[in-house]
């Protein structure tokens, strides 16, 4: 393929990048999807963008659970910096080695649910990740991430709806040990920040509607207390 020209010229910037740099490589959680159900990557994509629009234009923010960092360029699109972590190193050593975003994007290995991270974040944001926290280990989880903000900053949760659990997949349900209903995620973050808005989403369609029969919430808090 290297050296020939593509029958389109409109084409051919594309085939000069992928000669060039080479095909994205997916991560082992990512490329694990795409093999057993790469629909699903739609819906998870879906969620990023969601997360990334209500980031918009903010400098710095902080990704909790960020697992092989699926969805951080579409968040890198909107947002100048990312700072990613997770508790799985093997995952974190495997970002590293595919990051292709230079100084905006960085990695490293962290727990919350047992410290801060450090630093004052203009935004924070874990999709998919407050199902997997004992429950026992919420409240230090959830005062961890508000304290890694800027009092202004603003926090993105995003997790599966406690009421469509029927309807998860036996792998799914098995690591979601702390599931919650639109109220009782409301509830967790008015904890720690004073405003917090839901919605609501369905496959890959935000919205305000009602909220039992979502498959997935979101919860943005503002105003850290």
């Amino acid at each position: 393929m290297a050296g020939r020209k593509a029958y389109e010229p409109q084409n051919q910037s594309q085939f000069d990048t992928y000669n060039g740099r080479g095909g994205v490589v997916l991560g082992p959680y990512s490329s694990h999807i795409w093999r057993d159900d790469p629909r699903h990557l739609c819906f998870l994509l879906a969620r990023y963008k969601f997360a990334a629009k209500m980031l918009e234009g903010k400098k710095e923010v902080l990704e909790i659970g960020c697992g092989d960092s699926l969805g951080t360029a579409l968040v890198l699109q909107c947002v100048e910096k990312v700072c990613a972590v997770d508790i799985e190193p093997l995952v974190i050593e495997d970002n590293i080695r595919r990051c292709e975003y230079g100084e905006r994007c960085s990695y490293r290995v962290l727990d919350i649910a047992s410290k801060p991270a450090g630093g004052k974040f203009d935004g924070a944001f874990a999709l998919d990740v407050i199902e997997h926290i004992p429950p026992a280990r919420e409240r230090k989880f959830m005062a961890n991430i508000a304290a890694s903000l800027k009092p202004d900053g603003v926090c993105v949760i995003g997790t599966p709806n406690a009421a469509a659990a029927k309807h998860a997949s036996k792998a799914s349900a098995a690591g979601h040990i702390n599931l919650k209903t639109a109220e009782e995620l409301k509830k967790t973050m008015a904890r720690c920040f004073s405003n917090v808005f839901l919605f609501s989403m369905n496959d890959e369609v935000v919205h305000t509607g009602f909220k039992p029969m979502a498959h997935y919430l979101f919860a943005l808090g503002a105003g850290r207390r």
